[in-house]
């Protein structure tokens, strides 16, 4: 594995923390919560692992929001054992579901649909989460990762709003998305009415169990994530992480296969935090955009997050 980081003596801390929780945990439950969404107007769903001892120690605890890929749905990462990494920490885990979304406020919504997935991450989801479980309601006790989409997601989200968050991840994410779309865009004659649609398909996912978004059909928002590339700069985490101040930013964790179609992406983002003399760490592997890449994945990237948490709220208890 090839690893790179700004600051080394917090990859040793982390690399300690990995040691440490290198034992098998026992899977925990996976909870589905389903709960009204207003910034989408309608019912969705999440799924949640919380501590083995959650319900007898009154304590408060982190919380990690593990983030989907296009095409997927909530229930994917707890089968990417998640629920058995998880056992080894002290934090919550929120896996939401987003549909084909890419996560952010649509500029065009079409059908009457409210497509405000960005609200609906920071404000319902987190507002759920919060409002409901005995969570560390601050920024130094939330982190946020995601694969593919997610991993986009979770950059995109995190740089927006670094005062959510300590600590961002992606795994294999399309970190380019905002940025590709900004140069289809560009080219001449480019607009909506001339964008081509891929027809999603009409069969019902039952795992997903959610009335009227269980099929790709209905998880694909109708309308136009971006119009102007105005509105890709707005999502664009190459844009957006050179637009706060270094000491605001979250930690930054990257890792991509070596054999993956989007790992141009996630080098090409870790030469602007290089150029920019910008914490993260990153890591580059054998595999593909696949299962098997991430099951591995995120058991690493869950101790990088947790222990830059333990850190954070460290540094919170001495303020």
């Amino acid at each position: 594995m090839k690893t790179k980081s700004v600051f080394p003596a917090v990859l040793l801390w982390i690399a300690a923390g990995v040691l440490a929780c290198s034992a098998a945990a026992e899977p925990l439950p996976v909870q589905t919560v389903e709960f009204e969404a207003p910034a989408v107007g309608r019912s969705m769903k999440y799924n949640i692992v919380v501590p083995a001892d959650y319900q007898e120690s009154g304590k408060r605890y982190p919380v990690l929001y593990l983030l989907h890929g296009l095409t997927s749905d909530y229930t994917a990462w707890a089968r990417m054992r998640v629920p058995g990494y998880a056992g080894r920490y002290e934090m919550i885990v929120v896996m939401p579901d987003v549909g084909n979304s890419w996560y952010v406020n649509w500029a065009q919504n079409e059908d009457g649909q409210k497509n405000a997935w960005e609200d609906y991450m920071i404000e319902d989801v987190i507002g759920h989460v919060d409002a409901n479980y005995r969570t560390i309601a601050k920024r130094a006790g939330r982190a946020i990762n995601g694969l593919s989409m997610g991993g986009y997601g979770a950059l995109m989200l995190g740089v927006r709003h670094p005062d959510m968050f300590c600590s961002i991840g992606s795994h294999s994410g399309a970190i380019s998305y905002a940025a590709g779309y900004r140069k289809r865009i560009e080219n001449a004659g480019d607009s909506p009415s001339r964008r081509k649609r891929r027809t999603p398909s009409t069969k019902i996912n039952t795992a997903i169990a959610i009335q009227g978004f269980s099929s790709q059909a209905e998880r694909t928002p109708a309308g136009w994530t971006f119009i102007t590339a105005k509105d890709c700069d707005k999502y664009d985490p190459f844009e957006l992480v050179l637009q706060v101040p270094k000491e605001d930013l979250p930690h930054i964790h990257i890792d991509c296969g070596t054999e993956d179609r989007l790992i141009s992406s996630s080098r090409e983002f870790v030469k602007v935090l290089q150029e920019n003399t910008i914490p993260y760490s990153y890591a580059e592997s054998k595999g593909g955009h696949r299962p098997g890449y991430w099951i591995r994945e995120v058991a690493h990237s869950m101790a990088v997050q947790y222990n830059v948490i333990q850190r954070s709220l460290a540094g919170m208890a001495k303020e």
